[in-house]
């Protein structure tokens, strides 16, 4: 067993770019994403200037988020400690790109699969060295075997000052940096300028550090990246549509549970039948959503055939299978008048109801390249979502049925409102990593504060609690409260593209 690992000396390094030719030649590598590149970054201010060049790739980490979040195991770990994939079992889902924390990963515009530096392993094996250490002008690449202390690269390690990148993350990464300029190795601590990435194709949403984030951060900025590649956001607004429609199918059955607990079983409209029908179709809508969103659709099915059970992608189709499940039969017994049943399932299907709105929270705590996704109060704050979309729903539907127990859901609506904009301002005070101050800046003043403060705060939560407190106040129309609904629904999706946006709004290279 052996531990292959890469030293890439910057001190050496003179950006000729010979290490990305070789590596695009020898895989293929289609134009606009690379497995292999050299950053430029730019430092001083004139007369005294400097220019770092560091070779960004995959690190082949020891504990490698990418294959723990892969739900069918395309990502995988070879004999000599290689993080290599396969493409036939990948369905596209680009959780492993946001797993990653060092941009290492792309979706090949080709294959729709996902690609990155896999150490040459076809010519390794065959007792080959990589295609870019056997171009590279100025030995500034030197492989081996980490394990083995008469090993060049074991010298190097042990002998010199080296550093990896991003080691607050715990990954073990087997890429180490002699050399090197450390402002390169962060991206939090340079921007790519106006006039930077003039090599480069880039798209409006290719993060980098805003004018939002200088400002109100204490910049922390020291220098500009000069060249780099296009690492454009991978989830966008397919992801927040689905926390949204399965909260919705969550909130759905919590809000029939409580019907049910409050003596209204027999109720077909209000805790039988029509709730499981309206669970249902958005548990189907979810899953349309998550499929929608692969680049491989076709093999959704991977996830539950080859199924990477460590993967929360995998736990959460399991979770999303088994409450349609509970959901059908407790939509079965409304439908043949057996309500007298629907006590027993109430608490299995209370508990699947949560899992459902809560397992993205550890989904997205496997995306360690987001630290923003990392919190521990967004599991309540699904939650809270969940009840918050369940009153929602009831409010809606007070429009066209008799709710039996209209208080109670305002109620349950008001305390889903109040522990959401608790858990909200909690999370936008609350102090945490460099790269969640810097998302969360981008969230709440940068390009995500409208959708933020508008569509989350005042529309999703403000206006709503507002209406359903004067409705239990005083009374109002159906159509008012009906309107408080529809408000939160609407607000609960804008939040959450707000939210998935700004998490992938800080560079990672």
């Amino acid at each position: 067993m052996t531990r292959l690992g890469f030293v890439l000396a910057s001190d050496s390094c003179i950006g000729c770019h010979a290490c990305t030719v070789a590596c695009k030649s020898e895989h293929d590598v289609p134009l606009g994403v690379n497995r292999t590149w050299v950053k430029y970054i730019e430092s001083g201010s004139f007369p005294n200037t400097g220019r770092s060049f560091s070779v960004m790739r995959c690190n082949h980490c020891d504990d490698a988020p990418c294959m723990t979040i892969c739900p069918t195991s395309a990502l995988h770990r070879a004999p000599n400690g290689v993080v290599d994939f396969d493409d036939g079992n990948c369905i596209g889902c680009k959780a492993c790109m946001n797993a990653c924390p060092y941009d290492a990963i792309y979706i090949n515009p080709e294959t729709n699969t996902a690609h990155k530096c896999n150490f040459c392993n076809h010519r390794v094996e065959v007792g080959l060295e990589p295609a870019c250490v056997t171009v590279c002008p100025t030995h500034a690449i030197i492989t081996g075997d980490l394990d083995d202390p008469n090993s060049e690269i074991s010298k190097i390690v042990a002998r010199d000052k080296v550093a990896v990148r991003a080691p607050e993350q715990g990954t073990n990464p087997k890429v180490f940096y002699r050399g090197v300029d450390q402002a390169s190795l962060d991206p939090t601590r340079t921007a790519i300028s106006s006039d930077g990435m003039i090599w480069a194709d880039t798209t409006p949403d290719h993060p980098t550090i805003t004018n939002v984030m200088k400002e109100h951060s204490g910049s922390g900025v020291v220098a500009r990246t000069a060249y780099t590649t296009t690492h454009a956001i991978t989830w966008k607004s397919k992801v927040s549509g689905y926390l949204v429609t399965k909260a919705i199918a969550a909130g759905a059955m919590i809000m029939a549970a409580l019907m049910v607990m409050l003596g209204h079983g027999e109720s077909a409209t209000a805790a039988g039948l029509l709730p499981a029908v309206i669970a249902g179709v958005f548990t189907a809508i979810t899953g349309v959503l998550l499929i929608a969103d692969l680049k491989q659709p076709k093999r959704f099915l991977y996830i539950l055939t080859r199924s990477n059970t460590s993967s929360w992608l995998v736990r959460g189709a399991w979770i999303l299978g088994a409450f349609a499940g509970v959901s059908g039969l407790w939509g079965l017994l409304g439908l043949i008048g057996l309500s007298s049943a629907l006590p027993w399932l109430v608490l299995p299907q209370i508990l699947l109801a949560a899992a459902v709105a809560g397992y993205t929270a550890f989904l997205f705590g496997q995306c360690e390249g987001r630290d923003l996704w990392q919190t521990p109060l967004l599991l309540p704050t699904l939650l809270a979502q969940a009840l918050v979309a369940g009153g929602a729903t009831y409010s809606v539907l007070g429009l066209a049925v008799d709710v039996p127990e209209p208080d109670a859901v305002g109620i349950a609506f008001l305390i889903g409102l109040g522990v959401l904009a608790l858990l909200l301002a909690t999370e936008i005070w609350s102090k945490g990593s460099r790269s969640v101050e810097l998302a969360t800046l981008e969230m709440t003043r940068g390009a995500q504060a409208r959708k933020f403060w508008i569509g989350g705060i005042l529309i999703g939560i403000v206006a709503p609690a507002a209406i359903v407190y004067a409705d239990l106040a005083t009374g109002l129309a159906d159509g008012v409260v009906a309107l408080a609904g529809l408000l939160a629904l609407i607000g609960l999706f804008s939040y959450e593209d707000a939210y998935v946006r700004a998490g992938q709004s800080v560079p990672l290279s």
